[in-house]
C-alpha cells in the first residue's frame, strides 16, 4: 500500500474506531470540587426528643434542617397541620406512636451507619457528574432521611432532598404486609432502588414538565429526557433498578419495541391529549393493561428514553443542557430519526 493510501486508511480506521467507541456518558469528574455529600439523620434526630426536651429540640433542629422541618413536621407528621404551640405535642405523638417506634426499629435493622455513609458517597459522585453536564444549574443544599409514616418516599423541596427510609424496607416488611400494598410496589421498595429513586424524583422535580403543546407524544419525550439524564447520573447501574422494571420486563420491550412503537404511531395517538391516556400509559401499575398482561408499566416513558437515545446518537453536538431546552417535542423525534 503506498504511504498516502495507508495514512488515509488509518484515519479513515481511526475515524470507525471513535465512532464505535463514542460514548457521551464517559466523562470526568476529577475537576469538580465539593464537599462530600452526608445525610443529615433527622430520622435519628426525631426520635431523640422527649417531653422533657421537646421545646429545646424542636429550636435545635429549626436551626439545624431549616424549613425543611418545619415542613416535616407539618406535611409529614400533622399531615398539613397548622403549626402552632401545641407543635411538639404532635412530634411526641408521633415518635411515641407504638406502630411508628417499631416503623424506626425496622429502618435501623435495614440501613446500617455505613449504609447511610456509602449512599452519601454515592451521591456525591451523582452531584459532581450533574454539575459537569449541566454547569449552570444548583444542586441540592441538604441532604436528609427521615421516617414518613409510610407516606412520603422522595421529596424534594427547600433544597433539601429528603429520602423517606420507611419506604425501602424490603418486600417482606410485616406493615406492608398489613397496609396490603400491591406486590409491583412492594418489590421495588428496598434499599436498592433508594439510590435510583431518589435521583429520579430529584431529577423529575428539577425540571419542570411544561410544553407547548398538552399531547401524550411531550409526555413521552419530556419523560424520556428524565430518564436519559438518569443514565446520564448514574451510568454503571442496571438499568432495572433506575426503570423499576423486572428483568423479563425488559426484555419484553427490548424484544417487542418495534411492535411497541406501531401500537403508538398508528391512529394519531401520539397527539392524543386525553389526560386517562396520559395515565394509561405513563402510570405505575402490574402491566400496561391497554397491551398485554406482559407489557410492564410506564411504557410511554420507556419509548420515549428510546427516542431520546436515538437523538441523541444522531446530533453528537447536542449537550444534556441543550437537549433540555429544546421543548419542541416533534422537533426531537424527527431529528432522532428514531426507526426500532
Amino acid at each position: 500500500m503506498k504511504p498516502f493510501l495507508k495514512a488515509i486508511a488509518i484515519i479513515l480506521l481511526s475515524i470507525f474506531l471513535t465512532e464505535c467507541t463514542y460514548d457521551p456518558f464517559d466523562i470526568d469528574t476529577s475537576h469538580i470540587k465539593m464537599k462530600p455529600i452526608e445525610f443529615k439523620r433527622l430520622d435519628k434526630d426525631v426520635f431523640t426528643i422527649n417531653s422533657e426536651n421537646s421545646q429545646q429540640k424542636m429550636m435545635e433542629y429549626s436551626k439545624k434542617y431549616g424549613d425543611f422541618y418545619t415542613r416535616y413536621v407539618s406535611s409529614i407528621v400533622n399531615n398539613g397541620g397548622k403549626v402552632d404551640s401545641l407543635f411538639s405535642q404532635t412530634v411526641l405523638k408521633f415518635v411515641n406512636n407504638a406502630d411508628i417506634k417499631k416503623t424506626y426499629s425496622d429502618v435501623n435493622k435495614q440501613f446500617s451507619d455505613n449504609d447511610i455513609e456509602l449512599l452519601g458517597e454515592e451521591m456525591t459522585e451523582v452531584m459532581k457528574r450533574f454539575k459537569v453536564f449541566f454547569p449552570n444549574r444548583t444542586t441540592p443544599k441538604q441532604f436528609v432521611t427521615f421516617v414518613s409514616g409510610f407516606q412520603y418516599n422522595i421529596v424534594y423541596v427547600d433544597s433539601t432532598l429528603g429520602l423517606g427510609l420507611d419506604m425501602y424496607l424490603g418486600n417482606t416488611n410485616e406493615f406492608y404486609s398489613m397496609m396490603q400494598l400491591p406486590k409491583y410496589r412492594t418489590r421495588t421498595m428496598n434499599k436498592a432502588h433508594l439510590l435510583t429513586d431518589a435521583v429520579r424524583g430529584w431529577i423529575i422535580t428539577e425540571f419542570e414538565d411544561v410544553a407547548p403543546v398538552n399531547n401524550l407524544l411531550n409526555h413521552m419525550i419530556f419523560y424520556g429526557k428524565m430518564l436519559y439524564i438518569c443514565d446520564a447520573l448514574q451510568p454503571n447501574t442496571a438499568d432495572s433498578l433506575k426503570l423499576g422494571y423486572t428483568g423479563a420486563q425488559l426484555e419484553y420491550c427490548h424484544k417487542f419495541e418495534n411492535n411497541l412503537w406501531g401500537y403508538f404511531a398508528k391512529d394519531n395517538k401520539l397527539y392524543d391529549n386525553d389526560m386517562k391516556l396520559f395515565a394509561e400509559f405513563t402510570g405505575d401499575g402490574p402491566f400496561t393493561r391497554a397491551i398485554s398482561k406482559e407489557c410492564p408499566p410506564r411504557i410511554a416513558m420507556w419509548l420515549g428514553k428510546q427516542i431520546i437515545q436515538s437523538y441523541m446518537k444522531n446530533n453528537k453536538k447536542v449537550s444534556l443542557a441543550d437537549l433540555m431546552s429544546e421543548k419542541d417535542a416533534q422537533k426531537i423525534l424527527q431529528k432522532s430519526k428514531y426507526k426500532p
